[in-house]
Formats: structure tokens, sequence, C-alpha cells
């Protein structure tokens, strides 16, 4: 129980700044690509620069990133394209798989925040699905980009993973 605490307490933390980092106030979080990057505040934690290791291919969102020793694969999809429906009405499906040295980790206990382009946050833990496959779902209602933050641990630490999903971007 006192490391569920832990690290909720911890992921207030981040949650907050992260926050505060994507709604932005102009700090080069703007969505303007052909801004000089020179320009941009790297220093206010803004994620511009964090959307590499992303693809979108046949509805699938996917990201992938190293937090630390652990490679983190998200992707994001709607649960229509799915044939699932949400009994709460969420749209889509955040899932995720970390790995280790190449093995699936299986002892994760994390949380995803989704930040809308208005603002607006969600936030939801991610359920174990087994085989090393964790998930959770979300309300995607509106055009641009959102915010993804997602926060885990495992018996060998704690790790934050953060970058853009695109949802019906022109």
């Amino acid at each position: 129980m006192k490391k569920i605490l832990v690290v909720f307490a911890i992921f207030s933390l981040v949650w907050v700044g992260t926050s505060m980092a994507m709604k932005g106030g102009g700090h080069g979080d703007g969505g303007h690509k052909g801004d000089d990057a020179a320009a941009v505040d790297h220093s206010s934690g803004s994620m511009e620069d964090m959307d590499h290791g992303s693809t979108s291919m046949d509805g699938t969102f996917k990201h992938t990133e190293m937090a630390g020793d652990v490679h983190a694969e998200f992707q994001v999809m709607e649960l229509a394209d799915m044939n699932m429906k949400d009994p709460e009405g969420n749209t889509h499906h955040v899932m995720v798989t970390f790995t280790r040295d190449g093995r699936k980790l299986d002892d994760v206990v994390g949380k995803v925040k989704l930040v809308s382009p208005s603002g607006k946050e969600q936030l939801a833990g991610l359920k174990d699905f087994g085989s090393g496959i964790y998930a959770a779902n979300f309300t995607i209602d509106e055009p641009g980009k959102w915010g993804v933050v997602s926060l885990f641990k495992d018996g060998e630490g704690q790790q934050s993973v953060k970058f853009w999903y695109p949802h019906m971007e022109m």
C-alpha cells in the first residue's frame, strides 16, 4: 500500500508539472512547425521535439521510446476500429508494452494521462491484460495534438514517457 501511495504522490507531482508544460502559455508548443528552433524554450518542459519514434499506419498510432533501461511501446487505437465498445463511452484504447533487455515486464504499475488540445485532462490506471500488455481507455473527442503522459514503475524503478498523439490533424 505504501508503494502505491508513493507512486501516486510522485505521479501527481509529474502530472502538475507536465500539465503546466503542455498548456505551454506560448513556450514553443503551439504547433507551429515553421518556428525557428532557436526560439523554442526547451527549459519549459515542452514536448515539441518529443514526437520522434512515432508512426501512424492503418488507423493505429505507435510511439516507441526508451525510458531509462525500459523500452516502452505505445499504441493508440479507436475502439470502433477494433469492433469494441466501452461501457463508459470511451472512444480510444491506449495500449503499452514495456520490455527490458528484450523481456516483457509483467510487474508494472502505472497511469496514463491525456491532455486535450483545449487543456481538458483525463487520467486512468494501466490495466494489466497479461503477457506484458497494459492498457487504458479514454475519450478523444477533438482534433489536434493530444498530450500523452505515462508514469510507470516496476521492481527496478520508476520512469515516465511523454509524447504527442495527433488526432485527426490536417
